[in-house]
């Protein structure tokens, strides 16, 4: 699959983050680029890290499936070593790198990438799902499993039915939605990644949910993987 370079990754300064997404911020687009009907596969990308001689290591596992069937089309991961240092709001430098390298071996192109983590729900509506939608010129989703708290505004507990949600509003504007995905589980954190809105993300998103978790398929899938990915490189110490 083809992905832009629109940046380097040869950063470690907070202004430097903060220009980057300032200047992709204004390029944002939260409609549809994608008739949901043409659908055919759904892409989940997702990363685990852990330390390996002192220095920290990171996972990515991007899982392709088929949403009519469901079935997993293609699987691809990457590895290495993660050398932009964790700083609050600027996640995306840190696993783009690694989701980048992973995007480039992808036979398949999917119509829709899904993320572990925050779109449009974040600071600066920059969370890694639509920072990388810029580098793979596709539609992207942000699906996170615990809420960003932005601007001490908390959100509103959906009721306890599948399907059910309540939008996040900040500021008058809304950044995403509480979604219960499972009855009796913790809802997950859905946003707009880029060049899909937020109904038509619910309707895929729901879509992809299956009996064995609040993470639609790819997702779960992804993140599964990079525990035995992890597992593996840390046992192997490659």
């Amino acid at each position: 699959m083809y992905v832009e370079q629109l940046h380097d990754f040869n950063l470690n300064k907070k202004d430097q983050f903060i220009e980057i997404q300032q200047s992709l911020k204004h390029k944002i687009n939260i409609s549809n680029h994608i008739a949901i009907d043409s659908i055919d596969t759904c892409a989940g990308v997702d990363l685990a890290y852990w330390e390996q001689n002192g220095e920290p290591h990171g996972v990515c596992s991007i899982i392709v499936i088929d949403t009519d069937t469901k079935e997993v089309i293609e699987k691809v991961h990457s590895i290495g070593k993660i050398s932009v240092p964790y700083m609050a709001g600027f996640l995306a430098f840190r696993e783009l790198p690694l989701i980048i390298e992973a995007a480039k071996k992808l036979e398949t192109e999917p119509d829709v990438f899904l993320f572990d983590g925050n779109g449009y729900l974040h600071y600066n509506h920059m969370g890694v799902a639509t920072h990388a939608a810029f580098f793979l010129n596709k539609p992207t989703i942000g699906i996170a499993k615990t809420y960003l708290k932005i601007k001490g505004c908390d959100f509103k507990m959906p009721e306890n039915e599948v399907g059910a949600y309540t939008d996040i509003i900040i500021d008058g504007e809304v950044y995403g939605r509480a979604l219960r995905t499972r009855q009796d589980v913790k809802p997950i954190f859905l946003s707009c990644g880029n060049d899909m809105d937020l109904d038509s993300s619910y309707q895929i998103t729901m879509s992809l949910i299956n009996q064995e978790s609040r993470l639609p398929i790819p997702v779960r899938l992804a993140d599964l993987e990079t525990h035995i990915l992890r597992t593996f490189y840390q046992e192997n110490q490659v």
